[in-house]
């Protein structure tokens, strides 16, 4: 067996890459699916079609290939699903990790002290971003939903749960640790679901899945009559192990729905004094690998909001060349906290805006804002996750979507004064949950020889551009400061 086929569930596609002993992409299929907003700060996703979609690309990407090992899921984290364990039917739209509608909630439990413990055990801040206060709000507004999940008739999971689960037929309701470590119910420290985390947000236990290590048996699929499931991990940890993080000290930034910044600690788990979160990376062997955190809530999807919200590019690929139409800006800043600001700020009541516009503004001085917005937000990351581990990036590795863009890679470069480096397969959450699953199987016989399998595609040298991006670093900081605390 000597392919293997990784599900890359993410924010707004779903998509399915297979991939050769070599690393390299021997076919792949994407689906974009429909994002609901009931109100304002509310994201939602229809989890059958999430499951549709990705049942679809799976059967695309893997279509006459005979020889796969295995399955790896990796999967948007945090967005939070409720279905009934005999019928398999979500009751609740998936409540997805941009939405805010828990904001107020998780600010009274802040006020009671709360926060203190939710940091000592799972290296998260007390927010709205993660699955916990989700699963609370769903039992308290599906009617009847608390009695019957105390009595074990419903399954929470995140995505990569619930797409196990249907890949089983039901057979499996299992998560693993990097994906455990977002629910805000997860000790990080000791490996297991929290007693007194679960009361502090009335969770019931008996929905809980199954926490086992992220690269190990899952399960056997319907695909492929009987393809195993060999690997589940969060996103932004199969993207560190896909750029072949895996000693510590290494790190890498992916450009997606949102930003992520995260930077290998090994076996400790460092407490961020800058606004950073300290989450589990992957566990293997069952020996946990430890991370720093830095999240964007909007990166790329700024420029899906270009696309789809204001109309001024037909595609997502045409925000390079309308943003190098113009050599500057034009003094506009964009702050794209469209959902509130993540790391280091965390602000859950700003919002987006957009200062310095003139008569003389065009989309092209937008768009171009829009570009320096997402590399000022990384910027801004790197610089508290270098305070936090007393220790300056040499480079930054980079993938996702948004990193095909050479304008914002370059952008990048600049503001930071360091080397951006891009490899050959930028889908790299794709790849490292590949990778995990080759490893649990033995397509590959250890993270030296994944590390082999990497290949870089062109490095950004800061260049004459430096100096000006980084002296639009002062009115950005005004930007994100007038941002702050909008909606109070």
């Amino acid at each position: 067996m000597t392919h293997v086929l990784a599900l890359d569930q993410g924010t707004t596609s779903s998509r399915a890459i297979l991939f050769d002993a070599a690393g390299r992409t021997v076919a792949s299929a994407q689906r974009e699916f429909a994002q609901h907003f009931p109100k304002p700060g509310w994201v939602e996703h229809d989890p059958i079609e999430i499951w549709e979609s990705q049942w679809a690309v799976a059967q695309e990407a893997s279509h006459g290939v005979s020889d796969i090992a295995a399955i790896g899921i990796t999967n948007q984290r945090e967005t939070t699903v409720v279905w009934d364990r005999a019928t398999g039917d979500p009751i609740y739209n998936a409540i997805v990790w941009q939405d805010r509608r828990t904001s107020g909630f998780c600010d009274k439990l802040r006020r009671d002290g709360a926060e203190g413990l939710v940091r000592r055990r799972t290296g998260l801040l007390l927010d709205a971003y993660f699955s916990a206060p989700k699963i609370a709000w769903i039992l308290d507004h599906v009617e009847g939903a608390r009695g019957r999940a105390e009595r074990g008739e419903l399954a929470f999971g995140t995505i990569d749960t619930w797409l196990a689960w249907k890949l089983t037929d039901g057979a499996s309701h299992v998560t693993d640790p990097s994906n455990a470590s977002r629910t805000l119910l997860f000790d990080i420290h000791r490996q297991e679901w929290d007693d007194e985390l679960l009361d502090l947000f009335s969770v019931p236990r008996a929905m809980l899945p199954e926490v086992r290590d992220s690269a190990s048996e899952f399960g056997e699929s319907r695909l492929g009559g009987g393809i195993p499931i060999a690997a589940l991990i969060g996103d932004q940890q199969a993207a560190l192990a896909g750029q072949a993080s895996f000693d510590p000290g290494l790190g890498k930034n992916t450009y997606g729905t949102g930003c992520f910044l995260l930077v290998n600690t090994g076996a400790k788990a460092p407490a961020s004094s800058h606004g950073l979160l300290t989450t589990v990376a992957w566990r293997l062997d069952g020996v946990p690998t430890y991370a720093l955190e830095g999240s964007v809530f909007v990166g790329g999807a700024v420029v899906q909001w270009l696309r789809d919200g204001l109309g001024v590019i037909e595609s997502s690929a045409a925000v390079g060349p309308l943003a190098e139409s113009v050599p500057d800006s034009g003094g506009v800043v964009l702050v794209s906290a469209f959902t509130g600001l993540g790391a280091p700020h965390w602000d859950s009541h700003a919002r987006g805006t957009l200062f310095g516009i003139t008569r003389g503004t065009t989309s092209a001085h937008i768009a171009r804002a829009a570009l320096e917005g997402i590399a000022f937000q990384v910027h801004d990351l790197v610089r508290a996750m270098e305070e936090d581990a007393e220790r300056p990036f040499k480079e930054l590795r980079v993938d996702g979507g948004a990193a095909a863009n050479d304008l914002l890679m370059q952008m990048q470069a600049d503001v930071l004064g360091v080397p951006v480096e891009r490899p050959v397969v930028t889908e790299t959450t794709a790849l490292g949950a590949a990778f995990l699953a080759g490893l649990a199987t033995g397509v590959w016989s250890s993270t030296d020889a994944v590390a082999a399998a990497r290949q870089v595609d062109r490095t950004f040298e800061p260049g004459a551009d430096a100096p000006r991006m980084r002296d639009m670093l002062a009115p950005w900081r005004e930007a994100i400061q007038r941002t702050k605390g909008w909606m109070q």
